[in-house]
């Protein structure tokens, strides 16, 4: 597979991956049931904080260090940077987080739904960052090889797949047609190759700052996982549900980077 083949292959399959959780809404009826959505979070997580470690982090340093440069200077300056613009997003942008059945002064039915959409699609951004980092970390001929950028690729397509589920199957079960919370769902998920080509187009005008930039990505993801889906999949009963979901998601994207890697 050619250089160009590759880095759309690595672009498009986070976006299979929400597809294919949208489509939900055409097999399944109403809503997931609580402990199965609490073990998509917190799967959902685990591949998250693995992808964050083994794809970004660990890259970062190893640029780095090949570059003469101090390991924990980028990895910690980017990771902090990519939690704080986060967090400037979330003060900034007011949206609806993952918590949606909370009843304090949160919409219900279908305009709670479709706040659901667009913080799942705002926090979408950042995923489409990291992919973007890896496949011009790849480019560049760093430290980041073709199979460690398919293996974030994959581990993100993983994640997203509950995401389009707990997207589209509220909608449906909100009054909406199949069919338009099939397109919803999708959309969610857009912005993760668009994010991802853009940021190949600015970090090839930037590769010497590459291990901040990956970093910065890590921070983002960590600071979505922390925020938004920890918190969810722990709430109310059955939290040990959350839990074993993101013990088995983080060994899997695990054993996906450090196979493939």
């Amino acid at each position: 597979m050619d250089k160009t083949a590759m880095v759309l292959t690595g672009i498009f399959i986070p976006l299979l991956g929400t597809t294919l959780g949208a489509a939900m809404a055409f097999f399944l009826r109403g809503e997931l049931r609580p402990r199965v959505q609490k073990a998509l979070l917190g799967f959902a997580s685990g591949v998250m904080i693995a992808a964050a470690v083994w794809s970004l982090l660990i890259p970062a340093m190893d640029l780095a260090e090949s570059a003469g440069q101090a390991a924990w200077i980028p990895a910690v300056t980017g990771f902090l940077l990519g939690v704080g613009f986060l967090l400037a997003l979330d003060l900034l942008i007011p949206h609806l987080h993952l918590d949606a059945d909370s009843p304090e002064g949160r919409p219900s039915g279908l305009g709670k739904s479709l706040m659901l959409v667009l913080a799942v699609t705002l926090h979408n951004i950042p995923e489409g960052m990291a992919v973007g980092v890896v496949l011009a970390g790849m480019l560049s001929g760093g430290a980041i090889s073709r199979a460690g950028a398919l293996a974030l690729s994959i581990g993100i397509a993983i994640q997203n797949f509950p995401e389009g589920a707990i997207i589209s199957m509220p909608l449906v079960g909100s009054g909406l047609t199949r069919r338009k919370a099939f397109r919803y769902g999708f959309l969610s998920g857009v912005v993760e190759p668009a994010g991802a080509l853009i940021t190949i187009l600015l970090t090839s005008l930037v590769t010497p700052i590459l291990p901040y930039i990956l970093s910065f990505a890590a921070g983002a993801m960590i600071y979505v996982v922390v925020e938004e889906l920890i918190p969810e999949a722990q709430a109310g009963q059955h939290s040990n549900v959350g839990t074993v979901g993101a013990a088995l998601g983080f060994a899997l994207m695990m054993l996906l980077d450090v196979t493939l890697g």
